[in-house]
């Protein structure tokens, strides 16, 4: 059976995240064919816990499907990414601000938006009416309105009143929607109803119906009146063999049903089935979904109703219990599960696969390269062009974002000497796998290293390509591995590592805890929000901090990056050949990513850290620190970092002017040994 082609998943919903749960836990159902997820968020929240979440009975965390996890277990890749568009005849999935994506067969599962009205805030994306409902005063003298009073519109307003046991609400409905026992639900919850015709007079919450997402219409594709989808019972979108769809964005022509999580869920198993099948060329089976589900609807006090069609039972305690068993049993499903204890740990990625300084520093010697290590090189007979080298394995598996880091981290080299980057060339080594699906790879990540440069105006000016004689990982995308020689001028002496001096402050431009945030990922040990927020920090480019420090560069007297040796290992390079001089560290001052030194409290540490503790020894020497450390500290000082900070020694009066302007954060001081 030929391995060629590429799958791609739109969007994260209920369908499409039991399906790569059913690949996880039977990685024999996976086709042999390139896999890959895009969603605009890392996390997708399971609909049936978001009135819990509204109404404070949950937390977050309780009901986020990790995407991004769930996708590295199925060994499917992950595009964090907004979806803009669709061209079915060339098979290209648009992205914003990225290239797009091709495909063989695309599947789409991307949810639906509430429907558009000149008041009020949509209910669906979920995540701007969440956070709208946060940003809501629960003490707030305007009553707070839900507009819509189906069981979407019931069930948020009862949870609203659960939030906010003091807060006015109202719930607007068609004249005689609701019937007199729903009625006197809401006079019991001190819900006030309130017919079509009347004005809000304060901030209101669609919940008016859904439709698809508006790309879904220009893509031309065949839609109900409500924008979704049209499908077969396979599935497949009328009159494209190689389009499929479930969820909330589509409907079944022969058997149409309302949008619902209910329903997305159900079609997980019969949608894994049919893309299983056509991407290993077999017949589809049809689906025939029943004609009513059961749906369990919350109260505002701890009671459900149960409906199926017109009969309803309840509000009663014994289904709020049923309600809560059957959420939590559907998120208990996604858990990873628990490692072997004698499991060794996979050998991390990014700047965590470089060689240990120990080896690095012996095999220099025995050629005649030791010496004083700097982060650039002046190149011979020229005092103002600089040249650096960097790169590592994929660290994601999204080959654009990590052309992007790799890119990124290999012009820090520069930023570090003082030098602004004026072009690249790349070598790139891509898996064992088709050619096309190689081209695919190639393009997305020049694309990425090409989105650093542009920002700069440096050029990517030229560059290899190798393909690798080893087996191609899965998904293939981790077998990127990307180095780039990076090239700089500065008119000005360049910063050395060698060039601190007592008195100096020492300042740092980011956080710590990259490599414990990507290690624990790889055990599922890192919440996705923590690993989130780091990846916007490492993908966000540091190059105008040389514009910002201008100012003060006559003061600035040594600059290193912090990268695979840790703060205490790149630190112990810029001491090692002055000893007259000593470092104190504030402990408490140095930043670290949410989540890192809670992973390290646990016994996570990159496989790099062993070798790394090495650095330990600069404790027993010239750096001090203020206080008592903790192992969690200790370990944060020698975590490898990838995209990590600036490490910078100015004089006292350039830092109090750098802090102000941000984001530097004084973390120490040197001082003469005697002094």
């Amino acid at each position: 059976m030929s391995t060629t082609g590429v799958l791609l998943l739109a969007g994260g919903g209920h369908s499409h995240a039991l399906l790569l749960n059913r690949w996880a836990m039977r990685p024999e159902r996976r086709p042999p064919h390139s896999i890959t997820l895009v969603n605009r968020s890392s996390t997708a929240l399971y609909s049936g816990m978001v009135p819990g979440l509204i109404a404070g009975l949950y937390q977050r965390d309780e009901l986020a499907i990790d995407l991004r996890q769930l996708c590295d277990r199925a060994g499917v890749a992950f595009v964090e990414a907004e979806i803009t568009g669709l061209n079915p005849q060339q098979n290209w999935l648009t992205l914003r601000d990225r290239p797009a994506l091709h495909f063989d067969w695309l599947s789409m599962d991307v949810g639906a938006v509430s429907r558009p009205s000149a008041t009020g805030m949509p209910i669906k994306p979920l995540e701007a009416s969440l956070a709208f409902l946060e940003s809501e005063d629960s003490c707030d003298p305007k009553p707070l309105r839900v507009i819509g009073a189906g069981a979407a519109g019931l069930e948020v307003v009862l949870a609203l009143r659960r939030r906010w046991p003091q807060r006015a609400l109202e719930l607007q409905q068609r004249p005689g929607q609701l019937d007199r026992a729903l009625q006197r639900v809401l006079r019991r919850a001190r819900i006030d109803l309130i017919n079509d015709d009347s004005h809000p007079c304060g901030p209101s919450l669609l919940c008016t119906g859904s439709q698809g997402p508006a790309w879904l219409a220009k893509a031309g594709l065949p839609l109900d009146p409500d924008g979704r989808i049209r499908t077969d019972r396979c599935l497949r979108v009328d009159g494209h063999p190689s389009l499929f769809a479930s969820g909330d964005c589509a409907v079944i022509s022969a058997a149409p049903r309302p949008a619902s999580g209910v329903w997305a869920v159900r079609a997980g198993r019969p949608l894994a089935s049919n893309l299983e099948a056509a991407c290993r060329g077999q017949p589809l089976r049809p689906w025939n979904p029943q004609r009513q589900a059961l749906q369990l609807i919350g109260s505002h006090e701890d009671a459900a109703w149960a409906r199926w069609g017109s009969w309803r039972l309840g509000p009663s305690p014994l289904i709020w219990r049923l309600k809560q068993r059957i959420d939590r049993a559907f998120m208990a499903g996604f858990q990873r599960p628990p490692t072997m204890p004698d499991a060794a740990p996979m050998a991390c990625r990014g700047c965590a696969a470089k060689l240990p300084a120990q080896p690095l520093g012996a095999a220099l010697e025995r050629v005649g390269l030791g010496g004083q290590p700097e982060d650039a090189a002046l190149l011979p007979g020229n005092q103002e062009l600089l040249q650096s080298m960097d790169g590592f394995p994929a660290l994601v598996s999204d080959p654009w974002l990590n052309g992007r880091l790799t890119a990124l981290h290999a012009c820090s080299d520069l930023w570090a000497c003082g030098a602004e980057v004026s072009s690249a060339m790349a070598t790139i080594t891509l898996p064992m796998i088709p050619a096309n699906d190689q081209q695919e790879l190639l393009v997305q990540t020049l694309a990425g290293i090409r989105s650093v440069l542009d920002e700069q105006g440096a050029e990517l000016i030229g560059g290899h390509t190798m393909e690798s004689r080893s087996a191609a990982p899965v998904p293939a995308s981790l077998g990127v591995q990307v180095t780039l020689t990076v090239n700089g001028s500065n008119s000005k002496p360049p910063w050395l590592k060698s060039g601190l001096r007592p008195g100096d402050a020492l300042l740092i431009s980011r956080p710590l805890g990259t490599g414990v945030l990507f290690a624990g990922a790889m055990s599922g040990a890192t919440k996705a929000p923590d690993l989130d927020a780091a990846l916007r920090g490492m993908a966000c480019s540091q190059h105008t901090l040389l514009e910002q420090v201008e100012p003060v560069r006559k003061d600035i007297h040594a600059c290193t990056d912090i990268t695979g040796f840790g703060l205490l290992g790149h630190l112990g390079e810029m001491l090692q050949n002055d000893p007259g001089l000593k470092v104190e560290l504030d402990n408490p001052a140095i930043p670290t990513y949410h989540g890192a030194l809670e992973l390290f409290e646990r016994g996570v540490s990159s496989t790099l850290a062993p070798s790394n503790r090495a650095a330990w020894r600069w404790l027993e020497g010239p750096v001090q620190l203020h206080q008592q450390p903790s192992a969690a500290l200790l370990e944060l000082l020698v975590d490898p970092q990838t995209c990590g900070p600036l490490l910078l020694a100015c004089t006292s009066e350039a830092a109090e002017q750098l802090i102000w302007t941000g984001p530097w954060i004084q973390i120490g001081n040197a001082t003469a040994v005697h002094g």
